[in-house]
């Protein structure tokens, strides 16, 4: 079903050039933008301000360095390559335990070292890299989410997106990976997009595909019943990133891992759109409260607001 632009107005819809217009050209500094552009980088300067990620196994620089893969990762029984500048999720491999030279994914494909080397390889050509250009090897521990978690979603790791403006997180949404997907929690590839009641925590919406759905394609889960724990803690984790960059328009990517609690999975200084269908409701009028809002609200403040102000239950 089409909407009247008449009732995206009402909603407070924003589009492309709005974004990049009214927010990431003016609250963003594009000297900061390497920063979140590259994982690496956000992963180092995350551990310098103390905010928790994922471990960081190693990393491969040069193609010299490719068969060194194998020696890297034997005393980890799982492991996730990725690119340092990729997106969209692309060139990520995920390997949930390995023997005797077989490395296992989550669907149950098996690969060889031969594999391995193969995507390690592709990832330093550049192949998913944002601008084509040369890229780093990133090998990180795999993330073991929440129990609470394991019905809806299917082969993959759920991630939250919290939009956050001026250090204000303004919407949510947690994307859960489908057979669809690959297992990856990208809506563009078919994950589901479930919104967040920015107060509580819930599910608000669900979307594949852009339509709306009640129940997990897989695992027929009902979605309405959905609620991230320790709310409010991971609503702190994504405000804190504020002034770890220095961004002021950013999408934080969030996991919940059932040992180490709410995780920084990466930052996005160009966030999508998408999170305003998952919420059945637009960014922008949350995005004007924000900038009535005097500067220099500390982190506990910024996210009281939001929670008492942005609520929809």
């Amino acid at each position: 079903m089409w909407a009247r632009p008449s009732e995206l107005r009402s909603r407070h819809v924003i589009g492309m050039n709005r974004r990049n217009i009214c927010y990431i050209a003016r609250y963003n500094d594009r000297s900061l933008f390497p920063l979140v552009d590259d994982k690496l980088k956000t992963k180092l300067l995350a551990h310098e301000h103390g905010v928790t990620s994922p471990g960081l196994i190693g990393t491969v620089t040069s193609q010299f360095e490719v068969r060194q893969v194998a020696a890297m990762v034997r005393d980890h029984p799982a492991f996730v390559i990725k690119p340092a500048k990729g997106s969209g999720g692309k060139g990520i491999l995920v390997i949930e335990s390995h023997a005797d030279g077989a490395y296992r994914k989550p669907s149950g494909a098996m690969l060889g070292i031969a594999d391995l080397e193969r995507d390690v390889s592709n990832i330093l050509s550049g192949l998913y890299s944002l601008a084509g250009s040369p890229d780093v090897a990133m090998i990180e521990s795999m993330i073991r989410f929440d129990d609470r978690f394991a019905d809806y979603t299917y082969e993959g790791v759920p991630d939250i997106r919290v939009i956050v403006f001026r250090g204000y997180p303004v919407m949510a949404m947690i994307r859960l990976s489908t057979a669809a997907s690959d297992g990856k929690a990208n809506l563009h590839q078919g994950a589901v997009g479930v919104g967040l009641d920015i107060a509580t925590g819930r599910a608000l919406y669900a979307v594949q595909f852009d339509r709306p759905v009640d129940l997990h394609p897989d695992t027929g889960r009902s979605l309405i019943d959905l609620e991230i724990p320790d709310w409010q803690g991971l609503l702190r984790l994504a405000s804190a990133c504020y002034e770890m960059t220095g961004l002021g328009y950013i999408g934080a990517d969030l996991v919940i891992d059932k040992y180490h609690g709410p995780m920084l999975l990466e930052l996005n200084a160009r966030p999508g759109l998408a999170i305003q269908m998952a919420n059945g409701e637009g960014l922008g009028g949350r995005l004007e409260r924000i900038e009535r809002e005097p500067v220099g609200a500390d982190v506990d403040t910024r996210v009281d607001f939001a929670m008492a102000h942005f609520g929809r239950m």
